[in-house]
């Protein structure tokens, strides 16, 4: 697989290594290759996409990167590992004239999610009846602290010179309209929230969380989101031996 590429006269030689899907062939469930997929395409470059099927594991690949689970890149023929290594190695090559930079301008953008998956891991782990309430609110109440988040208007959305009070943000992304490198990292996680915990939980995203849903849908109308995404079925497969049955 190839994406669109960038006017230049020397790009780096640039090969991702992600997980397959039960198919052996299509992407798999793994919100670290999604990642690194998403930065890959918003930084224009042009690069190759490589699933690897971990039921049989090309000996080739064991030979380029023995030990090593996907994702994993090949830059200029150089093995990169460590997905949050290979990010702060592509935004410190992949810069400016000719590549963007997608560091977020707030650090709130990066830590406002940090702990939504590792709430929804524990709600959906849960075999427990009577303490599955107590693990459904300690995830919303991390939804509900993103969307206070997303539709607190940021600095630059507030005009000092305006008569008119800005009270709720318009923007489309954690950092503004434009996404960033906080979005690869928290979109992934969302998805698989709203497709895992509502098949084993019938969770769903509260209607009222306006700045989530606004953001949400603004994400699925990019293609580098919508087009990384692995299909539902991989992610309920993946769960599927996660999610515990409540007694």
């Amino acid at each position: 697989m190839e994406t669109r590429q960038h006017n230049a006269t020397k790009e780096p030689e640039i090969e991702l290594f992600v997980k397959a899907g039960l198919d052996g062939e299509n992407i798999g469930n793994c919100p670290f290759c999604q990642r690194l997929f998403m930065v890959l395409w918003l930084k224009g470059v042009k690069f190759n996409v490589t699933t690897v099927d971990m039921t049989r594991k090309p000996e080739e690949l064991k030979d380029l990167a023995p030990g090593t689970n996907p994702p994993f890149l090949l830059f200029n023929k150089e093995l990169k590992t460590d997905f949050i290594k290979i990010e702060e190695f592509l935004e410190q090559t992949l810069g400016p004239p000719m590549y963007p930079h997608l560091s977020p301008k707030y650090k709130e953008s990066f830590d406002v999610g940090s702990d939504i998956f590792a709430k929804f891991s524990a709600y959906i782990k849960n075999p427990r009846k009577e303490a599955n309430i107590n693990f459904e609110k300690a995830l919303l109440r991390e939804f509900q602290r993103l969307d206070v988040y997303l539709n607190t208007p940021l600095p630059e959305e507030i005009d000092q010179d305006s008569v008119e009070d800005i009270t709720v943000s318009k923007r489309k992304f954690l950092d503004g309209d434009h996404l960033t490198l906080a979005d690869c990292n928290l979109l992934p996680k969302l998805h698989i929230i709203k497709i895992a915990a509502k098949k084993y939980r019938d969770f769903e995203i509260p209607a009222d969380m306006t700045g989530v849903w606004r953001y949400l849908n603004n994400a699925y109308a990019c293609d580098e989101f919508s087009h990384t995404c692995p299909a539902d079925e991989e992610i309920e497969h993946t769960y599927a031996s996660v999610a515990r049955k409540m007694t």
